[in-house]
């Protein structure tokens, strides 16, 4: 009866937070629920019950039940808004550093002082203009990846170069091969271009490849969209095998792969990128938002030669080209050290915030990694995230739950939590009250 009784709660759930139940709606009275869903009528009362907990029904007497208008927006917070001022975000991270106000001043000073002003007010080359791309394609080399400028192009931050990837190179009802847990921008942008997403199941050390040949066995699968390196929200990094073995099934397939990095500057020495195991078939997407600071709109997609024009069309159509006052600032940075000591710092910064969250959750099940700017909690068997989510709400804390991240039928019941963004003073009182949530809730 356990299972029964969490999958109508489960249903009634999703279908309120996705508005398929819209605000005010009636619910079933609790004799009919028991009918409809064949339980006994104690059972009809505590999934009401339950969701009443969640903050997603309310019991009127007299009148019924109605779905209430929920103060957190689809996906529980997921979808940027504006966090009131005391609200602890443990949603979104954006790592910033001080003093990072003053090298900013600074920076602007510089550009306004040397060059050719003027330039910056007229259009720029939709790529970005060559010097910059070279500045950028030297900064992204090592010694398994040598991007080409000529192949590089610089957009507005790193979702900005996910856009362009699926406007540019897929097509409505396309499939695309996703983690089961995966970044939820990109879930958002497949939504948009109406992308059918395939879920890969997770194993504890990456997505299990034997799936996806499976996968790309039974259906026309068009693309792969993978994070190796610093999976959000899991935190793995793919070893070399498994990268060359994820290359491999792409040749085999013929599938487009799209690797994103947004978090991989936070691994000190990586594996090579994806892109250098299978570069003809590979969209390499990066951006300095999280390493340099989230309000600079700057990013580079390093692509095949053929894929070149298409991308560019792309951006032609939604941005004609990146703001090149602040490419100027974030190449000015890269050349004089500034983005080396950003990464330095934060990597640091991470390290740290790890260590009290390692030092507060103790023995709770926790999945991250040691250089990560995020954490996975997963919940016992019966606890709620929702509800989890709604009481840390209450105490002005932010969080997210699974959902905004699944792709695949069964949203686990977990919790992710954003290191990067309050103070790491506040951190750990934060973190704290994240754990006395999670165990009141599992004791229930």
């Amino acid at each position: 009866m356990k299972a029964r009784y969490k999958a109508i709660v489960d249903r009634y759930a999703q279908q309120i937070r996705s508005a398929t139940l819209t605000a005010g709606t009636r619910l079933p009275t609790h004799r009919t629920l028991a009918a409809r869903e064949h339980i006994s009528l104690a059972t009809a009362t505590r999934v009401y019950a339950e969701l009443e907990k969640m903050g997603l029904v309310s019991g009127e007497t007299g009148r019924g039940t109605f779905v209430r208008e929920i103060l957190l927006p689809s996906g529980l917070g997921i979808d940027q808004q504006a966090v009131a001022t005391d609200v602890l975000d443990l949603n979104f991270n954006y790592p910033a550093l001080p003093g990072q106000g003053e090298l900013l001043r600074e920076a602007l000073r510089q550009i306004a002082g040397v060059g050719d002003i003027e330039s910056h007010l007229r259009y720029q080359p939709h790529a970005g203009r060559q010097t910059e791309r070279e500045i950028v394609a030297a900064h992204l080399s090592g010694p398994h990846f040598q991007p080409s400028a000529d192949n590089l192009l610089i957009v507005n931050g790193a979702q900005h170069g996910l856009t362009i990837a699926l406007m540019g190179l897929l097509r409505p009802g396309d499939v695309v091969a996703v983690d089961a847990l995966t970044y939820p921008g990109f879930k958002a942008l497949a939504a948009l271009y109406h992308l059918e997403l395939v879920a890969i199941p997770a194993t504890p050390t990456g997505p299990d490849l034997d799936a996806l040949r499976q996968i790309c066995q039974r259906r026309h699968v068009r693309a792969i969209y993978t994070m190796p390196t610093l999976h959000n929200p899991l935190g793995w990094v793919l070893d070399r095998n498994q990268r060359q073995a994820l290359a491999n099934i792409a040749r085999q397939h013929d599938l487009l792969i799209v690797e994103d990095t947004a978090y991989s500057w936070l691994i000190r020495r990586p594996p090579p990128p994806v892109a250098s195991q299978a570069p003809e078939r590979t969209v390499y997407v990066t951006g300095f938002s999280k390493n340099v600071a989230t309000g600079l709109r700057v990013g580079a997609v390093v692509c095949p030669p053929a894929l070149r024009p298409a991308l560019e069309r792309a951006i032609r159509a939604t941005t004609w080209n990146t703001p090149s006052v602040m490419t100027a600032m974030v190449c000015h940075w890269i050349q004089d050290g500034t983005v080396a000591r950003f990464e330095t710092l934060k990597r640091r910064d991470a390290r740290q915030r790890q260590r009290v969250l390692n030092t507060v959750m103790e023995d709770l099940p926790c999945i991250t990694h040691p250089n990560s700017y995020f954490a996975w909690l997963p919940l016992a068997d019966e606890a709620r995230a929702d509800r989890v989510v709604k009481a840390l709400m209450d105490n002005n804390i932010s969080v997210s739950t699974a959902e905004p991240f699944s792709t695949s039928g069964t949203v686990p019941q977990a919790i992710r939590v954003a290191l990067g963004s309050v103070p790491v003073e506040t951190l750990r009182h934060a973190l704290q009250q994240v754990r006395a949530a999670i165990e009141l809730e599992q004791s229930r």
